[in-house]
């Protein structure tokens, strides 16, 4: 439970979770929508997750260092700083309609974002009883799934237009026709992104004016890695950083390639596969809130594990049927997956101690799965077909379920449960 003195800090903390989940979930919209206005290729379009999750990688331990200089609160205003310039870069980016500046928004954007996970996911775990910090974060995380249902819909909203015109219509039109069209498409992105920048700063501009407590991770540590050896030598520790890797890896390519796959096994057009996936991100949003009340009962190690085992049966399910069968299985993995994240960031730091916030940063690191693990599933798909290129999260999921049994012997790992 937070105390009346960390109360204000933790809703604070638990709005970022929001704010990076609903930038991330407006991706799914950008890729199509930048498609269209920049006529890209497929493969073009795909750059814009890899903006984000390359961000990750390169901006993780620069994010770390600064915290670990600098403390949290400072890191959490710079990121957020740099969220909103990414965010009014998208002014300039739809004048010129130049998909490179799209990108450099984009990767600003994430490299805001990466601040704040590096922050946020830590600070929200030390922010009150240890027993119950796995929980904290796993409720925290659920405003980011919700997040994730509101921002497909909002930015399919005031975003996509709903006109999508061919080779041959395009090539039909006049030069100026065409620009007008183009334009247009591009300047759809200027208002939403405004407001986004515009709420961004407000809440660093609240961040900087409410006291939040620097957590000494000490004495939160303190039974933790105080050998003094090198993180890399906590066995626990690496495995969470492969296990994130691949978790994240799984997630997005079962979220990015969800209506394709849903065209491929039940013939399902691309709106209704576009309102099964909402259904699913509203599942992964309600599994967040599941997940917290099971850990009252549950250990988090026994809970992701039995997550993990359902998600690789569901997962490997979809690959051998066919029809909305497959598809519903899905649906069920969106919800398996929603504890994934915050319990195996929460059991990876456990016990470190004054290494937390470099443990964090380096964790934050692995998100970059989620810009290699979809590529592996395009060539899967590209070979044989896209069915059956969801073998490669079945085989994510297992490396998650495998890191959770490890941590079911964890005493450490025992601890974040309430009972």
């Amino acid at each position: 439970m937070a105390t009346r003195y960390t109360l204000i800090p933790v809703i604070l903390v638990t709005s970022l979770f929001f704010l990076w989940g609903f930038a991330h979930n407006l991706n799914p919209i950008l890729i199509p929508h930048l498609k269209k206005a920049c006529q890209l290729s497929d493969f073009q379009s795909a750059f814009v997750d890899s903006a984000f999750f390359i961000a990750y990688f390169a901006v993780a331990l620069p994010a770390g260092y600064f915290m670990k200089r600098f403390g949290y609160k400072p890191g959490i205003v710079f990121g957020l700083v740099l969220f909103a310039i990414g965010a009014f870069l998208f002014f300039p980016a739809a004048d010129t309609r130049e998909y490179g500046l799209f990108l450099v928004a984009l990767f600003v954007i994430a490299s805001g974002l990466t601040f704040l996970e590096t922050a946020a996911n830590p600070y929200i775990s030390v922010l009150g009883n240890p027993k119950t910090a796995t929980q904290r974060l796993n409720f925290a995380q659920s405003f980011n799934g919700l997040a994730a249902t509101l921002a497909p819909f909002i930015g399919g909203q005031y975003i996509l237009s709903g006109k999508t015109l061919g080779v041959d219509e395009q090539a039909a039109m006049s030069a100026a026709d065409l620009h007008a069209y183009l334009q247009a498409e591009a300047d759809a992105v200027k208002l939403p992104y405004i407001v986004i920048g515009a709420t961004v700063l407000l809440v660093a501009l609240l961040v900087m004016r409410t006291p939040l407590p620097e957590i000494n991770e000490e004495a939160h540590g303190k039974d933790g890695n105080a050998t003094g050896k090198s993180l890399w030598h906590n066995g626990n520790f690496v495995f969470g950083v492969v296990a994130l890797f691949f978790y994240v890896g799984a997630q997005v390519g079962v979220v990015s390639f969800f209506i394709r796959f849903s065209d491929q096994v039940a013939d399902v057009q691309e709106k209704a596969a576009a309102n099964l996936l909402s259904i699913a991100l509203l599942g992964f949003m309600l599994g967040r809130f599941v997940g917290t009340f099971l850990m009252r009962f549950v250990t988090p190690a026994k809970l992701l594990a039995v997550f993990a085992l359902l998600s690789v049966l569901f997962t490997a399910l979809s690959v051998w049927v066919d029809g909305l069968f497959a598809v519903y299985a899905m649906v069920g993995v969106t919800f398996l997956m929603s504890i994934m994240f915050p319990t195996i960031f929460s059991l990876a730091i456990s016990g470190l101690g004054k290494d937390t916030k470099q443990g964090s940063s380096i964790l934050i690191m692995s998100i970059v799965g989620g810009a290699i693990v979809p590529l592996v599933m395009g060539v899967m798909s590209d070979w044989f077909t896209m069915q059956r290129a969801y073998l490669v999260p079945a085989a994510c999921f297992l490396i998650v379920l495998l890191f959770a049994l490890r941590n079911m012997n964890n005493r450490m790992a025992q601890v974040t449960a309430v009972h």
